[in-house]
């Protein structure tokens, strides 16, 4: 795509040098005669590089690009559709000391006048390709912070976000419970992210995913010949974490031995290697998820009670989907938003009457689940997303829990029907059936049938078959 240049200086004669070298070299070319008149029309011209004269009249282009870092720095500024443009400074008259206030301002580079030409191309093109990566890198950034944010405005999930506002400032250890799937690692980096550690390291452990004989090794760390295979000295993942977050992820898969050690670490801030004899300290908040019932667990003698205590500080829960169905189409469509930009793919829009099935489901694997369908949508549908394109099983499912079940409670069978023959049963309670319609219908033959959805002539044969004569008609009630 072809950039857009905007030469800001008040001389004529500049402006339309500059532009005659840029136009040669395929680039659109914008004008404007202060710094004021250029900040007016940021919006609509959207350049991708400014060449901005530092002596202008009015606002100085120094002065200019000291406004645009800070717009550049604030959240209003960033929501809105101001461009976020790289800049490279021209001046006929420049100092050291404009240079380099002009570089802590952001600008690219500091040109002289008269520019040359080769060198103008050459810190352009250079312009260019950095802003270009710079893009890509926040490109890749979002798309990292999109697959770890939290969606919902569910009462269950907006209860669950005032937790960890209340906790993330804090340096308390906090258990985080919940099935598997419903996004505990979600609620662990929130925490993280929203704390004073937020710069620091955030290392995970999947407790469930390391060999009994490996884990302490892996989280402790080892000497050279501690074992066989040991060959050199190995940090363990609570040195990594050091000064940071540790992320114990189902922990309740941890082997005795290990729950040992890293009680010690909680209570001391102390480690020692396998194989080592050192003792090292380290500084790291610990934050813990299960999907297994802890306590259940310390009354089994699996998991060590002392420290469930020291880890369940602050217990949360992460509500599993069908506590917080209302929050499906908000996660569908930023799944779909997600999953589009990791496949390259076009967003494709899910028609109600698809959202509506997939509200109905209940999900047993939790918004993991629903995410893996989402993804395979949008890589298999077409143009949009409807009923015909989700998965058979979960419009079944719906459709069956949907589907209005038939009850022969207000049938009025007696208790002895248990010990009827099945043919006997099935007479009686279609006999009983057939009646309550008739007299719901006023025993308006014609009615009725059509309310049964069979014929006339063959509800005849059935009462006929049945025994059922106006004699069985019910007398209407007073009132």
């Amino acid at each position: 795509m072809t950039a857009t240049i905007l030469i800001v200086d008040d001389e004529k004669n500049i402006r339309r040098t500059v532009r005659m070298v840029l136009e040669g070299e395929g680039y659109l070319v914008e004008e404007a005669t202060s710094g004021e008149e250029a900040l007016a029309r940021l919006p609509d011209v959207a350049p991708d590089l400014i060449l901005l004269d530092v002596q202008l009249p009015g606002i100085s282009g120094l002065d200019m690009l000291e406004s645009l870092k800070k717009a550049k720095g604030d959240e209003a500024s960033r929501a809105s559709s101001l461009p976020d443009p790289g800049v490279i400074m021209i001046s006929g008259h420049g100092t050291l000391a404009d240079a380099v206030r002009a570089t802590k301002a952001g600008a690219y580079d500091f040109l002289e006048k008269p520019i040359d030409r080769e060198r103008l191309m050459v810190t352009l093109r250079n312009a260019l390709e950095r802003r270009a990566m710079a893009g890509e890198v926040a490109g890749l950034r979002a798309l990292t912070e999109g697959r770890w944010e939290m969606v919902g405005r569910s009462p269950a999930m907006t209860a669950l976000f005032s937790q960890i506002a209340k906790v993330a400032p804090t340096r308390t250890r906090v258990l985080i419970t919940g099935e598997s799937g419903t996004g505990k690692e979600l609620i662990a980096r929130a925490i993280h992210r929203e704390s004073a550690l937020a710069d620091r390291p955030f290392v995970k452990v999947n407790c469930a995913a390391i060999p009994p004989d490996l884990i302490e090794s892996e989280l402790f760390g080892h000497e050279r010949g501690a074992f066989t295979g040991a060959a050199a000295r190995k940090k363990g993942l609570f040195e990594i974490a050091d000064g940071g977050t540790i992320f114990l992820d189902e922990i309740g898969d941890m082997a005795l031995p290990a729950q040992a050690k890293v009680l010690r670490v909680l209570q001391s801030g102390e480690l020692s290697r396998v194989g080592g004899e050192q003792t090292l300290k380290v500084d790291v908040r610990v934050l813990a998820a299960t999907n297994q019932d802890l306590t259940a667990a310390v009354a089994a003698g699996r998991f060590r009670e002392d420290l469930y205590f020291r880890l369940a500080v602050v217990p949360l829960r992460a509500p599993p989907l069908r506590e917080r169905s209302e929050d499906i189409p908000l996660l569908c469509q930023a799944f779909v938003q997600q999953c589009a930009r990791e496949n390259g793919l076009k967003e494709k829009p899910i028609t109600p009457e698809a959202l509506a099935v997939l509200s109905g489901f209940e999900w047993p694997g939790n918004v993991r689940e629903l995410r893996n369908v989402i993804e395979r949508l949008v890589i298999l549908s077409e143009d949009q997303i409807g009923v015909g394109d989700l998965p058979e099983e979960i419009v079944t499912e719906v459709s069956r829990k949907n589907r209005p079940e038939r009850t022969v409670a207000a049938l009025d069978l007696p208790p002895e029907t248990r010990t009827l023959p099945l043919r006997e049963l099935r007479d009686l309670v279609e006999r009983q059936y057939i009646l309550s319609k008739l007299d719901e219908n006023g025993w308006n033959i014609s009615r009725t049938a059509q309310v049964l959805d069979i014929e006339r002539t063959n509800l005849h044969k059935k009462m006929r078959a049945l025994g059922i004569s106006r004699d069985d008609r019910r007398e209407p009630g007073p009132g």
